[in-house]
C-alpha cells in the first residue's frame, strides 16, 4: 500500500511529455482508500488506462446531490416566525440567522472550494458532507438562539460541495458535452434554491421546524451514501500548490486574463439581477393590484422551476455553440423578459408569469455558458476559478437584494425593474467587448472572427491544445505537475 505523499513523489519523479494529458501525467492508479482507512469500491478507482465513463446516470446523481445539499442554505427562510415564537426572541433576532447561513456559505466559497485544484474532490466532498451532516444534528436539539446561529453558519459553511462537483464534472466529462454536463448540475443546484423553501414550508405547516431539520440530516445521509457508492476518484492536478499559492493564483488571475475579469462583471450584474426579481416579487404580489396570499405568492417558484428544468434540454445545442454566442444571446432574451416585466409587470398577472418563466430559463442558460468559458481558461485551475465566478455571483446577490429592496420601496415596481434592465444592458456592453475567439491576452477586440459554432478539432490538435480546444480563442497552456511551473502560481502559466 502506497502512502499519499509517496503518490505524489511518484508523480513527480517522471517528466510527462508535453503531448501527455492531465490524466496520465497524474498516473497512480495505487490510491485505494479515502483518508488511508475506507475502501474506495474497486469500480470508482482512478485508472488512466481506463478513464472513467461519465454518463448521464452520473452526471444526474451529480445534479440531485447539488439539490439536495444547496437546500442547507434556504431551509430556514420559510420558518423563521415558528423559530421567532420556539427562541421567544422577535423577528429582527431571527432574520440574523439566513444571513449567518448565507456569510457561512460566501466564506465557504473563498476559502474552502479552491481546495479542489489541490486536493482528491472525492475525498473533499465526502468530509463536507460528513461534517454538514453532524452540524445539522444541533438544529433540532437545541433550545439556545446562539447555538443554533454558530450552527446555521458551520453548515453554511460546509455546504460548498455543489460548487466542488460542477468544476469536476466539467473535468470528467468529455469536451463535447461539457456544456451539458455542466448545465445538469447547475441546474440541481438552483432546483435546491427553490425546492427548500417549498419543502421546508410545508414540512413546518404540518409538524414542527425541528422535523425539518431532522428530514435535513436524513437527506443529507442519503447524498453521503450516494457519494460514496457514486464519486469517481480523480487525481489532484496541482501537486505543488499551496493554500497560500491558491489565493495568489486567483489575485493573479483577475488582473492579468480579460475573460476571467469578464465573466466575473457579467456575472455579478446578472446575479443581481436574478436576486432582484425574486426579492421584490413577493412585494408585487402581496401589494395593490394582486394582493396575493403567500400561498399563492410561493407558488410563483414553480414556474421558475419549470424554466430551470427545461434548459438540460437544450444541453446539446449548448454543446455546439461557441460559449460566447450563447451568453450573448441569453443576456438579450434576458433583456427581453425584463422589458416585457418593466411594461406590465404591475398591471397584468400574464406579464408576470412570463417574466418568471424566461428569466429563470435564460438566467440558467446564461450561467452555463459563462461557467463553459471560465473552465475554458484552464483545465488545472477549474476549482479556483469556479470559485471567482461564484464569488461574483454572490457579490451579485449581496447588490440586488439591497438595492433592489431600497429602489422598489422608494420608486415602485416599475423604477426598480428599468433599473435592472440597464444592468442587463452593462452585461452585454462587457460582453461584447471581447468577441468569441479573441486571444487571452487582448482585453479588447474581435480577432479571431465571429464563427458561431464549435468546430471539432483534429485528432492531432487533441493532443497538442488544452482540453478544450473548440474553444480556441480561450485556451490556455496547461502545465501539470512534474512539468515547468511556478509552484506559487499553481504549476499553471498565466498571461
Amino acid at each position: 500500500m502506497t502512502s499519499p505523499a509517496e503518490i505524489i513523489v511518484s508523480s513527480t519523479a517522471t517528466q510527462p511529455t508535453p503531448s501527455s494529458s492531465p490524466a496520465t501525467a497524474q498516473v497512480d492508479p495505487t490510491f485505494l482508500k479515502d483518508f488511508r482507512c475506507l475502501p474506495i469500491p474497486k469500480r470508482l478507482r482512478y485508472d488512466p488506462d481506463k478513464p472513467f465513463h461519465f454518463g448521464m446516470l452520473l452526471n444526474v446523481s451529480f445534479g440531485i446531490g447539488s439539490t439536495l445539499v444547496v437546500a442547507n442554505l434556504y431551509y430556514s427562510q420559510p420558518i423563521l416566525i415558528q423559530l421567532s415564537a420556539s427562541f421567544h426572541v422577535t423577528y429582527d433576532e431571527v432574520a440574523r440567522i439566513p444571513t449567518l447561513v448565507q456569510a457561512g456559505f460566501g466564506i465557504g466559497l473563498l476559502f474552502i472550494t479552491p481546495l479542489g485544484d489541490m486536493l482528491r474532490r472525492r475525498q473533499l466532498i465526502l468530509l463536507l458532507v460528513v461534517l454538514s451532516t453532524t452540524f445539522t444534528i444541533g438544529l433540532p436539539i437545541t433550545n439556545n438562539l446562539l447555538v443554533f446561529e454558530i450552527i446555521s453558519f458551520l453548515i453554511g459553511l460546509t455546504s460548498v460541495t455543489p460548487q466542488i462537483l460542477v468544476p469536476l464534472a466539467a473535468d470528467l466529462a468529455p469536451p463535447a458535452r461539457r456544456g451539458s454536463a455542466i448545465s445538469i448540475v447547475v441546474s440541481g443546484f438552483l432546483l435546491g434554491i427553490l425546492i427548500a423553501r417549498v419543502l421546508s414550508g410545508i414540512v413546518a405547516n404540518f409538524t414542527s421546524w425541528r422535523i425539518v431539520y431532522c428530514m435535513s440530516i436524513g437527506i443529507q445521509s442519503i447524498v453521503l451514501g450516494g457519494a460514496y457508492t457514486l464519486l469517481p476518484d480523480y487525481p489532484v492536478k496541482n501537486c505543488d500548490l499551496s493554500y497560500l499559492g491558491i489565493f495568489r493564483s486567483m489575485a493573479k488571475y483577475i488582473v492579468t486574463e480579460p475573460l476571467v475579469s469578464q465573466i466575473m462583471l457579467t456575472n455579478w450584474a446578472a446575479s443581481a439581477c436574478y436576486t432582484n426579481w425574486w426579492v421584490t416579487l413577493t412585494f408585487l404580489l402581496g401589494g395593490p393590484p394582486y394582493h396575493y396570499s403567500t400561498l399563492i405568492i410561493g407558488l410563483f417558484g414553480l414556474v421558475g422551476m419549470l424554466g430551470v428544468i427545461t434548459v438540460p434540454f437544450f444541453g446539446r445545442l449548448l454543446d455546439r455553440l461557441v460559449p460566447w454566442w450563447s451568453a450573448i444571446v441569453s443576456t438579450v432574451l434576458l433583456l427581453v423578459f425584463q422589458a416585457v416585466q418593466t411594461g406590465a409587470g404591475g398591471i397584468n398577472i400574464a406579464a408576470v408569469i412570463i417574466s418568471c418563466f424566461g428569466l429563470d430559463m435564460f438566467r440558467q442558460t446564461q450561467s452555463i455558458s459563462l461557467s463553459t468559458l471560465m473552465f475554458s481558461i484552464s483545465e488545472t485551475a477549474r476549482s479556483r476559478l469556479n470559485a471567482l465566478t461564484i464569488i461574483s455571483v454572490f457579490l451579485g446577490q449581496i447588490t440586488g437584494t439591497s438595492v433592489g429592496s431600497d429602489v422598489f420601496v422608494g420608486y415602485g415596481w416599475r423604477a426598480d425593474s428599468a433599473l435592472f434592465m440597464a444592468m442587463y444592458i452593462f452585461q452585454l456592453t462587457v460582453l461584447t467587448l471581447r468577441g468569441p475567439h479573441c486571444p487571452g491576452n487582448r482585453w479588447f477586440g474581435y480577432k479571431g472572427g465571429l464563427g458561431f459554432w464549435k468546430t471539432l478539432p483534429s485528432k492531432q490538435s487533441q493532443l497538442t491544445s488544452s482540453d478544450d480546444p473548440e474553444n480556441a480563442g480561450c485556451a490556455r497552456p496547461v502545465v501539470v505537475c512534474g512539468e515547468k511551473g511556478d509552484a506559487k502560481g499553481g504549476g499553471e502559466e498565466l498571461r
